[in-house]
Formats: structure tokens, C-alpha cells, sequence
């Protein structure tokens, strides 16, 4: 049997990508923002209906009994604690973990930058990250449109304020190979019309992009606000680059009480898809009812943001090594 055991990006793209993340440590560093590491194991883990965590035994010695822990999916939670705890502005470069992620922009272990920065907007956090993109990778300045402008520049429709059935027949009408009968929640509509037509347009314009003001019921861990409308939005952005998405910033959720709902709202559609239920993090919830400062924060792809700025096609080509899957 031949064993490929050479790496899946070559020597170059390796020293490249040393110096993006001596770059990044240089742009933070002016910013007197701390660098951090929390852990990779956690006994609790993310909630998410749409995301899978990796789980593993910890047996202590002498024991039979058994312990499950997940590899993180990010490192948000445990930062989180530590804002609760008064660290101040705070980065961590992490390796994390989502099962069942693989292709072409997505690998199961991949690089995260994630910040957290008391007492910014998140307009004032999305300058931040517009700094980054040029500074670190010398990509262009970021424009900006709200979730409802681009579904009205492409679609023709008001997420925001139309009934469910226009999104499902513009889902229909836009991508006919969806069968009709299928049963699909009204932002599953929307994430499929976003990754289906709106993404392929953004690459097409070939200018980086951030979208904000995402309907409210995709707040995620994010406060949410109205618009200048008088809508209910979730306080959020994502960066988009080449219809690529990029990053994720919240204006960050504080209320205790609302985020435990949230989880086990969470829970409740993990199990209506058969999934199984996820251990929420307690200690999360203490620290954020202890006190959590107001903060706005973000979590960045380093490899795709790499794959991007280097002009390649493929996420394994910026990793050293790729899970082998075959």
C-alpha cells in the first residue's frame, strides 16, 4: 500500500501562513488586546441544532468510569468567563472541531481567531475587523449592507416583514430543484436562498462585504434590537469575501435567563431532528450572571481568510495536514 505522507500545503504556504500569524499577534499587540488559550475540552458543549461536536472518554486512573467531554467548536464560552472575570479585550488563536464538516471549504479541525472587545459597538468592531482585512491580509475595504437590502436587491422580497409562504415560493421559484413537499422551517428557507443564490452574486462581485442586521430569530448568542424600521434584528454581522463566509460578530448577549432559553430551544429542535441532546455549559450561564461586561466579539476563519489572500482554491492547501477521511 503507498502512504501519501507528504503534507497537504507545501513548505512556502507554510511560511507564509507563520507570517500571517505573526501579523495577526503584531495587530493585536498595538491594540493592547491580551492573547489567551482556554481549553480544548469541555464537559459541556455547543447546542446548536446545525452543528456537531466531536465527544471523547476521560477515564480517570484507577476508575471505570467514564467521562464525556467534546472538543470545542470555539473557544467563545470559556472566553466568555474570562471577560466575566474583568480580563479586559482578549484574542485566542484555537484550533477547534466540528464533526461532519469536509470539502472544499471546510475541514472537521481547522484554525479560529476569536475576539472579544469591551465597550465596542459593533459598528465600531466591524471597523476593527474592516482594519484587519487590509492591514494583516492586504484584501480590500469592506462595504456594507443589512440581511433585509440584500434580499431585496436580489430576491425582490422583505425578509423581514413577508409571510413564510413568499420565502418558500421564492425558494421554490429560484432554486426548482427543492422539492415542494419538503418540510423546511422558515430560516432554513432563508440560509438555503442565502448559500444558493445570494453567495454565488457576492462572489461575482469580488469585494469583500459585511451583512448585518440578521433576522432575529437567528440571533444565536447576540442581543437583539430594531431597526430603523421598527423591525426586531439580531445585533449581528457576517463578513463575506468572494461569496465566501469569513466571520461572525455579535453585539454579545448578556442576559443569563435569555441565553439558557435559548439552549434548550436549541435542544428541543436537536431532538426533533433526531439528534441528541447537548450538556449545556453551566458555567457559561454563572459567569454571565455574575456580570459580563458589554462587549461586542467575533470569530474569523484563519484558513479560509489564508486560502483567500494566497489566491488558493482548497482549505487543505493552507493546513499542514489534512484529516484523511477516505
Amino acid at each position: 500500500m503507498v502512504v501519501n505522507w507528504q503534507p497537504t500545503a507545501d513548505i512556502n504556504t507554510l511560511k507564509q501562513r507563520a507570517q500571517y500569524l505573526a501579523g495577526l499577534r503584531h495587530f493585536f499587540a498595538e491594540r493592547d488586546v491580551l492573547e489567551v488559550e482556554t481549553p480544548i475540552l469541555s464537559n459541556a458543549a455547543v447546542t446548536a441544532p446545525y452543528m456537531d461536536s466531536f465527544s471523547t472518554d476521560y477515564i480517570p486512573l484507577a476508575s471505570t468510569l467514564k467521562q464525556v467531554h467534546y472538543l470545542h467548536t470555539s473557544p467563545e464560552f470559556a472566553m466568555k468567563r474570562l471577560l466575566a472575570a474583568n480580563s479586559g479585550a482578549i484574542y485566542q488563536i484555537a484550533r477547534v472541531f466540528r464533526n461532519g464538516e469536509q470539502g472544499r471549504l471546510h475541514s472537521p479541525e481547522f484554525t479560529m481567531l476569536e475576539w472579544y472587545r469591551p465597550g465596542l459597538s459593533l459598528k465600531e468592531l466591524m471597523d476593527e475587523v474592516n482594519c484587519l482585512v487590509q492591514q494583516v491580509f492586504n484584501l480590500k475595504q469592506v462595504s456594507r449592507l443589512s440581511y433585509r437590502g440584500i434580499f431585496e436587491f436580489y430576491l425582490k422580497i422583505n425578509v423581514l416583514t413577508c409571510d413564510f409562504e413568499q420565502i418558500k415560493q421564492c425558494l421554490f421559484e429560484r432554486i426548482p430543484s427543492f422539492a415542494t413537499d419538503l418540510d423546511l422551517s422558515r430560516d432554513t428557507c432563508l440560509e438555503l436562498l442565502m448559500s444558493h443564490v445570494i453567495e454565488p452574486r457576492l462572489a461575482a462581485m469580488n469585494l469583500p462585504v459585511f451583512i448585518y442586521d440578521f433576522p432575529a430569530s437567528q440571533a444565536q448568542l447576540a442581543k437583539v434590537k430594531k431597526d430603523e424600521a421598527g423591525n426586531e434584528v439580531a445585533d449581528r454581522f457576517e463578513l463575506y469575501i468572494a461569496g465566501i463566509e469569513i466571520a461572525n460578530g455579535y453585539n454579545e448577549l448578556l442576559d443569563s435567563d435569555v441565553l439558557h432559553q435559548r439552549f434548550r430551544d436549541d435542544n428541543k429542535q436537536r431532538l426533533n431532528q433526531a439528534k441528541p441532546e447537548m450538556p449545556i455549559d453551566n458555567n457559561l450561564l454563572a459567569a454571565m450572571k455574575a456580570g459580563m461586561p458589554e462587549c461586542s466579539g467575533v470569530a474569523l476563519g484563519f484558513d479560509r481568510i489564508l486560502m483567500l489572500a494566497l489566491n488558493k482554491t482548497d482549505i487543505q492547501s493552507v493546513q499542514s495536514f489534512s484529516l484523511n477521511l477516505a
